[in-house]
């Protein structure tokens, strides 16, 4: 089964910078497409990044020029890295494939406050 364990949230200030981990295990990590999710309270959850098995990557709107996701197949292993944060960056956000799978993982909080 796949596990999916999200660490790097935190509390920080609008513009700070965070970089969130994912560290993949249960299967074939090269092999698939995955991505970067989260939700906030109150809402559903919205995919935020995407990076293909050949390393093509594709962002939300509302996070393009401000988010970088990047992969290391020989950790299992893919980042978001979030920069210019701002208040409604504030969510729990999940690592998964994508197209999603079940199970989900904990997810990592990241609270932007002033």
């Amino acid at each position: 089964q796949v596990q999916l364990v999200e660490s790097g949230g935190g509390l920080v200030h609008p513009g700070d910078s965070l970089r969130l981990s994912c560290v993949v295990s249960g299967t074939i990590f090269r092999i698939f497409d995955w991505a970067w999710y989260r939700q906030a309270p109150g809402k559903k959850r919205e995919l935020v990044a995407s990076i293909s098995n050949r390393g093509v990557t594709d962002y939300a709107d509302s996070v393009k020029g401000r988010v970088t996701i990047f992969r290391d197949n020989a950790r299992d292993s893919f980042y978001l890295q979030l920069s210019k944060l701002n208040h409604e960056d504030s969510a729990i956000y999940y690592c998964n494939k994508d197209p999603p799978d079940r199970p989900w993982g904990q997810g990592t909080q990241v609270t932007v406050s002033s």
